[in-house]
């Protein structure tokens, strides 16, 4: 199989996307977060099965009045947000998928992927926090994105995304490196390729949330910055190794996500080093 070709992402057209998550597309990752009770209260509309994601969620809304306005991505930095108070932050290692949005007047009605890499959806554990994007954007370098992704618009099984694996390592301030993250086939995902996609676009025009749920109105946040015509989107966080499940982060540790092709050497990899 010849090498799959990058796509160099830019910061500056970065800043003019915007960004939402999935919950709860891989088995067994919310509960490890200590975050499946937050939707004790949300049923997994728009897809069947018990391992169906939960809804989507934002971390950044260009032009939005409000912390989802700060632009949070990094290539190679984490740095912790100020408080008086200890905080558990964690890796969160997933695919990023860039994609082109096609709207229909306020709604979007398909999107295209083109590129995917490493993702690091970084995650301040704070229970009972009323909304998902409340523990995800609190101001630069509170996310990371691999630099170079790869240059792929087709998800099919037996496509050029078969052969790839996400992957995350923690590389403690000693030097020590341990595995965070689960290796794990992007195939593992529970919705993955045109099923993801489409309960995404249909989440997008239909999940309003409500004061009982963590989830919000994605779909309105992106009309109202603009109709934006690329998304990054994280697609799901992998399950933890029994070290990351129980593993916050520290300064001078680093997170390292690595999405790579085991049919070629090709790889996306982000590397953030923590600061505070």
């Amino acid at each position: 199989m010849s090498e799959i070709s990058t796509y160099t992402l830019d910061d500056a057209e970065l800043k003019t996307w915007f960004g939402f998550g999935v919950a709860g597309n891989f088995a067994g990752h919310l509960e490890q977060a200590g975050e499946a009770v937050d939707f004790a209260n949300v049923e997994s509309a728009g897809g069947a099965g018990v391992d169906a994601p939960k809804g989507i969620f934002p971390w950044y809304a260009p032009g939005y009045d409000g912390f989802l306005g700060e632009f949070p991505l990094s290539h190679d930095a984490i740095k912790l947000p100020q408080s008086d108070t200890p905080l558990n932050l964690q890796i969160e290692p997933e695919v990023g998928l860039a994609c082109e949005v096609k709207w229909q007047g306020d709604t979007v009605v398909s999107l295209q992927p083109f590129a995917l890499g490493a993702f690091n959806d970084c995650s301040i554990r704070r229970p009972n926090a009323p909304k998902i994007s409340h523990k995800k954007n609190w101001g630069p370098a509170s996310k990371g994105v691999a630099a170079q992704f790869f240059d792929i618009g087709d998800l099919t099984p037996d496509g050029p995304t078969a052969s790839l694996r996400l992957v995350c390592h923690l590389r403690t301030a000693d030097g020590e490196e341990h595995e965070y993250g689960v290796d794990s086939p992007l195939l593992g995902y529970s919705y993955y390729g045109e099923v993801l996609l489409d309960w995404i676009t249909e989440r997008l025009a239909n999940q309003k949330g409500s004061p009982d749920t963590p989830l919000e109105d994605v779909g309105a946040l992106m009309v109202a910055s603009g109709r934006p015509e690329r998304v990054l989107i994280g697609i799901g966080a992998t399950r933890y190794t029994e070290l990351g499940e129980s593993t916050f982060l520290q300064p001078g540790d680093q997170a390292i996500v690595r999405v790579y092709d085991t049919a070629s050497d090709a790889f996306s990899e982000l590397r953030q080093t923590v600061s505070s």
